[in-house]
């Protein structure tokens, strides 16, 4: 057992029962406050915990940590450091927060100093993000939108089961929770349109995703294996990748999304380890047929996160659309690695990998208003009795997720956006 996932661990700092940031989680992220320049944090209950005053006052002292690691904007430097030295420092975050550790307990100064509560931090992105890869591998979605446009007999196309499905997407249009965007503008055409026309999207929707990060670079030309590929990976967030359905529908055929998908993506906060979410790994689906050699993995490789997206319409209380899993992929992260990097293809620290939409089997499960609606042909009425076939200006959409075992619950907090009108 990982050290600081000893289910046992209580704090000296208060933690709510369902909160999503007890001593056995302890996610990294970046934050800044009216006297503090961005820096790197971790959650611990509804405080921020200074990693730079940490390392300033010698907390760290022992870790051969590089000065400055972490008074910085991107947390990319401190995990290019390797899945050792950040497990090592999670370790000893947990010691210092353990509530028998009077360490900083009883420094009444140094406590008040790097205990931050949440509601005077702002969160900003965790990384700089280089590169951005969005997969496509939740087989109930891809069946959902296959049965859709093409019908139930050839509703997954014949490669589908036979590698992790990806495009490469726009790193530079992703951004943190709670950042306001304004609904795109994009071609559209409809059926019985003899010209395309330009305007704003009528078609919005939100992807339910989670998205892993990459800590350790391959050389060009060096593919890693899938048994290699946690080592490259340093941990997870909530992902809500943005569609223009219409705007997709006419731009996709030849080669793929781009407008309707490279105008926001957003992320939570809060990067969640590997090391974290290891009590909860589960097994993944059969896969049939036999997958190649090279995407072959051993072991439970899939995480049982429960997720949830809700809607609050302008001035109405929200209303939840969707409780899903990210157990429901298909294929597992290891083999997104493999697949990414057959051909050679350098993965670098930051680096962005979106599932995909994640449904699960049962309706309620789906993770798309295009699903949810069923192309619109059955609306979704919320709480203050209005209606939804896709996304409203003035709408704002929230997602959840956690992993709960053994009583312990690791969360990723939310990642929420609300969409302004097209400029």
């Amino acid at each position: 057992m990982i050290k600081a996932n000893n289910p046992s661990l209580q704090s000296w700092v208060e933690v709510a029962k369902d909160s999503d940031f007890p001593i056995q989680n302890l996610p990294f992220g970046i934050f800044k406050t009216e006297y503090l320049q961005p820096g790197a944090g971790v959650a611990i209950g509804d405080s921020v915990l200074d990693l730079t005053y940490l390392y300033e006052n010698g907390y760290f002292d022992g870790l051969a940590l590089p000065a400055g690691v972490f008074n910085q904007a991107f947390l990319n430097d401190f995990i290019a450091l390797g899945k050792k030295k950040t497990s090592e420092v999670r370790n000893r975050i947990s010691e210092l927060l353990e509530k028998g550790n009077e360490e900083l307990r009883d420094n009444v100064a140094a406590r008040e100093l790097a205990l931050i509560p949440k509601e005077e931090v702002e969160m900003l992105m965790p990384v700089r993000v280089p590169n951005y890869t969005d997969f496509y591998s939740s087989e109930d979605h891809a069946r959902n939108v296959g049965t859709m446009f093409r019908g139930a007999d050839n509703a997954l196309m014949p490669n589908w089961k036979h590698l992790p499905v990806a495009y490469h997407g726009r790193a530079s249009s992703i951004v943190v929770s709670g950042t306001e965007f304004h609904r795109p503008k994009g071609q559209t055409k409809a059926d019985d349109a003899e010209m395309p026309s330009f305007g704003p999207c009528r078609l919005l929707d939100f992807e339910l995703e989670m998205a892993f990060i990459t800590c350790k670079e391959n050389a060009l030309g060096d593919p890693v294996s899938a048994k290699a590929a946690p080592d490259h990976i340093f941990g997870f967030v909530l992902l809500n990748d943005w569609s223009a359905r219409d705007i997709q529908k006419w731009e996709y055929v030849p080669l793929g999304p781009f407008l309707a998908k490279n105008f926001a993506s957003h992320v939570s906060p809060w990067i969640v380890t590997m090391d974290a979410l290891e009590p909860f790994r589960v097994a993944g689906p059969k896969q049939d047929p036999e997958v190649l050699p090279y995407l072959k993995t051993k072991g439970d490789l899939h995480y049982d996160v429960k997720l949830q997206v809700a809607l609050k319409p302008e001035g109405a209380d929200e209303t939840v659309l969707s409780n899903s899993n990210y157990k429901y992929m298909y294929w597992n992260v290891s083999q997104q690695v493999a697949h990414h990097t057959g051909n050679g293809c350098n993965l670098q620290v930051g680096d962005m990998y979106g599932s995909g939409t994640i449904s699960g089997p049962k309706p309620e499960e789906f993770g798309s208003m295009l699903e949810l609606t069923w192309r619109g042909e059955n609306p979704v009425t919320m709480k203050d009795g209005t209606q939804r076939k896709f996304i409203n200006d003035g709408d704002t959409v929230i997602m959840r997720g956690h992993a709960e075992k053994d009583g312990v619950r690791v969360g990723f907090g939310e990642v929420s956006a609300l969409v302004l009108p097209a400029k």
